[in-house]
Parts: C-alpha cells; sequence; structure tokens
C-alpha cells in the first residue's frame, strides 16, 4: 500500500516561507565630549560632507535643555534627526535610544548612525545598548569618538569626574579648538591627555575639522553581540542645573557679556536680539561668543538662551543628592 506523505498546508496569503535576510549591517558613530567641547560643530561637518557624498545619516542628539537649538544650527531638516532630551542616553534614556535606533533603522535605513551624546554622558556606556535586542543585529562597527576642548585643557577647568571619564572611554581622540590656545603649547595638551587615556590615539583640530574617514573606519566584519553585553565599569555623574534665560531684547553685546559672566555658567546657548541684530550667543567656562547666526533660526527661538552650571550643594540636598552620586 503507498504511503501518502500529507501535502503541508500553504502559508497565509502574503506570507514568505523562505528564509529571511538579515539586516545589513550599519556603522555607528558615538560623538561625546564635556561641555562646549565642539562636538555639534563637529556634527554640522559630517552632515555637509554625508550630503555631498549621497550618504544617508542618522543622527540622534541628545541635547541639555528643550529649546532644540542644536537643530537650528545642524540645519539637519535634509537628515533623519530626532532629539532625546530629558536625560542621559547612557543611562536615564537608554530604553528610548534603543527604540529610536530600531525605528530609524527601519523607516530611514541609514548608511550611517550618529549619535551625539549630552556634555555629560558617557560614550562606553551609550556603546553598550548596541549589545541590546533588536540593535545587536543591524548595528556594525562603532566608534566612541571624543572631542576635548584644547581652552579647557589650558585652563585646567573641570578636568575630574565627567571628563576623565569620557576620555578613558575614547577609541578615538579629537584634540579640538587649538586656535585658541598657543602652537607652543600643544604638545604639552597631548601629553596631558596621555596621562588620563594612554593609548587612544589623537587628532588635532580646529572647529572640529576632522576627516570624516577616521570617524567611520572601514567594516572589519560582522561583530557578534550575542550574549551578556560586557560590564560598565562604575562611574558617578556630575549633577548641573539646566535652565532658560529670556534676556531683554537691544541689549549690547557689552551688557549680555556681562550678565552672562556675572551667572558662573559651565554653559550657554541661545538666539538674541541685540542692538546690532540677531545674534548666536554660546557661554563656555569664561569665553562668552557672540555671533551672526549661521541661519535664521525658528522664532520661537529668539531671545531664549539655555544655561547649565554645576549644582549648588544646597540644591544637592534639596534633591537627595550625594555630590560624588
Amino acid at each position: 500500500m503507498a504511503v501518502q506523505t500529507p501535502t503541508p498546508p500553504a502559508p497565509p496569503d502574503g506570507a514568505d516561507d523562505r528564509p529571511s535576510t538579515p539586516p545589513r549591517r550599519i556603522p555607528a558613530l558615538v560623538l561625546s565630549g564635556f561641555l562646549g567641547s565642539g562636538k555639534t560643530t563637529l556634527v554640522q561637518r559630517l552632515l555637509l560632507d554625508a550630503r555631498r557624498r549621497g550618504l544617508r545619516i542618522a543622527l540622534v542628539s541628545n541635547e541639555l535643555g528643550a529649546l532644540g537649538i542644536d537643530r537650528a544650527l545642524l540645519g539637519a531638516g535634509e537628515q533623519a534627526y530626532v532629539e532625546l532630551e530629558g536625560g542621559c542616553v547612557c543611562c536615564e534614556l537608554s530604553d528610548d535610544l534603543v527604540e529610536t535606533l530600531t525605528r530609524l533603522q527601519r523607516e530611514v535605513d541609514p548608511d550611517r548612525f550618529v549619535i551625539e551624546t549630552s556634555g555629560v554622558a558617557l560614550p562606553y556606556d551609550t556603546q553598550l545598548n548596541f549589545f541590546r535586542p533588536p540593535v545587536r543585529d543591524f548595528i556594525g562597527d562603532d566608534i566612541a569618538v571624543v572631542v576635548v576642548n584644547a581652552e579647557q585643557l589650558v585652563e585646567g577647568r573641570d578636568l575630574e569626574g565627567t571628563f576623565e571619564d569620557q576620555v578613558q572611554s575614547a577609541d578615538l581622540l579629537v584634540l579640538n579648538k587649538l586656535d585658541l590656545v598657543p602652537e607652543a603649547e600643544w604638545d604639552a595638551l597631548e601629553a596631558r591627555l596621555r596621562t588620563i587615556e594612554p593609548d587612544a590615539p589623537i587628532v588635532r583640530a580646529v572647529r572640529g575639522d576632522v576627516d570624516p574617514e577616521l570617524l567611520f573606519p572601514p567594516d572589519l566584519g560582522e561583530r557578534d553581540r550575542r550574549g551578556a553585553a560586557p560590564a560598565a565599569a562604575p562611574h558617578h555623574h556630575t549633577h548641573f542645573v539646566t535652565s532658560e534665560w529670556r534676556p531683554t531684547p537691544g541689549l549690547s553685546s557689552e551688557a549680555l557679556r556681562a550678565e552672562l559672566g556675572r551667572r558662573d555658567l559651565l554653559r550657554a546657548k541661545g538666539f538674541v536680539e541685540t542692538d546690532e541684530g540677531l545674534r548666536l550667543v554660546q557661554v563656555v567656562g569664561r569665553r562668552v561668543e557672540i555671533e551672526a547666526p549661521p541661519a535664521p533660526p525658528p522664532r520661537a527661538l529668539i531671545g531664549r538662551v539655555v544655561t547649565i552650571r554645576r549644582a549648588t550643594p544646597d540644591e544637592l540636598a534639596e534633591a537627595h543628592v550625594s555630590p560624588s552620586a
């Protein structure tokens, strides 16, 4: 008697029983650096290079402050751009980062991912998210690039805690803003970085002018991210207070400099109507820069400045936070 082999049921309409093709691997750049190091300027150069070469960049920006000033400065409308606010992508917003990368991979299928962290985030802890499903299935080679403000090194300002953690996480260090310090000091600045991070290559730069190919090395093959992620080193976050200042329209540059200088700020950024017209105002440490904006910002941003300073002991106590937490 012949034995009939049962016919397998037909797949539902529209279904395909062929093995699914794994997604292509997309290289990822995690761009970090302390407040005011010049990350956004470097990202501007990356976006311009991508447009010239016809590459699709998906940019995730973790900006401190909720105004969207970096979006206005980047002019990222032609690229896939997502802002994550309210914390750091290395910890509080890690789930949001995974969800955002997954959505961008599905909807945009970019050639490159760029994650610009906030000035207080840690790149290595951000990279650990690449081991989480489903991100681990489509992230290719990744690199942590840390931008260092040469002037900050010269002044010896804020070089402990977050700064050290960032530099020690770097695969590549960009010693930026060298035009602000004498050339005779450049070698000494590199030597100082070497005491913190002895191995990562150092590239010198002015206004973030770095060859993009250094930031996206050739793919060395598929990286196996199955299994447990590497352990994160213990670290602490320095605590900052972010607020918004609305200066009176028509102030002079001198008045702006005087007012900002009284506020003991680490960083400030915004658009102000001065007596000479619309100006982009930026504060990095003791330096106050007032210049014409590269492009007209959205009207809703004019007259608003995001300021960042260290939390005072009283503010830490009120929030029940240890200064070394």
